[in-house]
């Protein structure tokens, strides 16, 4: 679970390197976000070459969380750390790899794209 002025690491090549969540999309007073959920960052840490800064507002779907999810089949899915991959307006990844496993809920919620870049998906 991600809530409010969580730090998060960054799980694809789009030059930040941990984030700070400041917002939950998705519907009023929502304020914890999982698997899936779109949530709004500010970047905390960041590559010196890439084209995002710190202090910069991003849009990131989370791809990992530690807490455990209950898919629907009985089975439960966690992974070591938290985990976001950022994501533009249109929810296509701005990065061009992803790296580490993800979850295969996020083919539920549409981020095709992701799922295709993904190495592993669990």
């Amino acid at each position: 679970m991600i809530q409010l002025r969580s730090i998060i690491n960054v799980a694809d090549n789009s030059g930040a390197r941990k984030v700070q969540c400041f917002k939950v999309r998705g519907g009023h007073h929502r304020d914890i976000a999982t698997l899936g959920d779109v949530i709004m960052c500010s970047v905390r840490d960041a590559i010196p070459t890439s084209s995002i800064k710190k202090g910069d507002v991003v849009r990131a779907v989370v791809v990992r969380v530690a807490r455990e999810k209950r898919r629907k089949d009985g089975s439960y899915i966690r992974f070591d750390e938290n985990a976001v991959c950022i994501i533009n307006e249109n929810g296509e990844p701005k990065g061009t790899r992803v790296f580490g496993p993800i979850a295969r809920e996020l083919r539920d919620k549409n981020f095709l794209k992701i799922i295709s870049l993904a190495p592993e998906v669990i």
